[in-house]
């Protein structure tokens, strides 16, 4: 089964797939084939696995706590392992098919309020990690994104930020606000310290930047704030939209903005709290 992962995320690497969507499927791959590996004792077999396997590795990732989301996401990258597994004739028929997708509970984003981000970036001694908070929040970029971008990525010119071979493979330009392109242009033109690294956000370590290393001097921030919130990257990008939401800006341009196929992935962000509902119903 290792050879068959190896041909099958090398066809994703063809496909010119995004890094992160190619190391997802190597991720969930690996781990089903360790899982049968661990199951028989011995080496599995792609042509060898049955639906009742998959089955049974649902029930052990339901055991070890994963969310139905994180669950259905392995189970499509079987899917889609399986699905080309066929077309390729190496197995007769897909395994996965026969395994429905669970149904998942529909729970608002967590956001920040306007108050709330300013806050945190205040709390941030960083000067570049704050710099990238600040980025995530006026963008709404993921953080792969983020600190993806190439310097040619970023247009001061005209003040616009390309993003290049998102999520699903698609590309989308998205404009500076006022605020985000003033200290964009004094970070590269006064302070941006490696020089010889094609990355925008850069160190002189390694050239690049660690979304492990952002998480953590956020995990402090939280921490010195006293917030018992969860708060990630995502949450930035969460925050983007739904302020945009308030601000009464049409769904339409922030899904646009947000990179969306789907304008209902996108309606996810229109939060309402028990105030605004209780102004709604004494309209009757």
């Amino acid at each position: 089964m290792e050879q068959y992962i190896k041909l099958f995320i090398q066809n994703l690497i063809d496909l010119d797939r995004s890094q992160e969507t190619v190391a997802g499927y190597r991720n969930d791959l690996i781990a089903f084939q360790m899982f049968l590996t661990q199951l028989y004792n011995a080496t599995p077999y792609v042509d060898e696995v049955q639906t009742e396997d998959i089955e049974q590795y649902m029930v052990h990732l339901k055991d070890k706590q994963y969310a139905a989301a994180s669950r259905n996401r392995k189970l499509a990258t079987l899917r889609s392992f399986f699905k080309y597994a066929v077309r390729r004739g190496w197995v007769k028929h897909n395994p996965a098919l026969e395994i429905e997708l669970l149904k998942k509970k529909t729970t608002e984003k967590g956001y920040l309020s306007e108050q709330q981000v300013q806050d945190l970036i205040e709390s941030i001694q960083h000067p570049m990690i704050r710099l990238v908070i600040i980025t995530l929040y006026y963008t709404g970029l993921r953080i792969s994104e983020c600190i993806n971008l190439r310097v040619d990525h970023v247009d001061l010119d005209h003040g616009t930020i390309r993003v290049i071979n998102g999520k699903g493979g698609k590309d989308r330009l998205i404009p500076m606000n006022k605020k985000l392109h003033e200290l964009l242009l004094d970070y590269a033109t006064h302070w941006r310290v490696q020089k010889g690294s094609d990355r925008f956000f850069c160190t002189l370590r390694s050239g690049g930047l660690n979304r492990n290393y952002v998480n953590k001097i956020i995990k402090k921030a939280i921490a010195d704030l006293g917030w018992k919130k969860k708060v990630s990257p995502h949450t930035l990008r969460h925050s983007f939209a739904s302020n945009l939401v308030k601000k009464d800006v049409h769904l339409v341009k922030i899904q646009k903005l947000l990179g969306h196929a789907s304008l209902a992935t996108t309606s996810v962000y229109t939060h309402t709290n028990l105030a605004e509902l209780k102004d709604a119903v004494d309209h009757l």
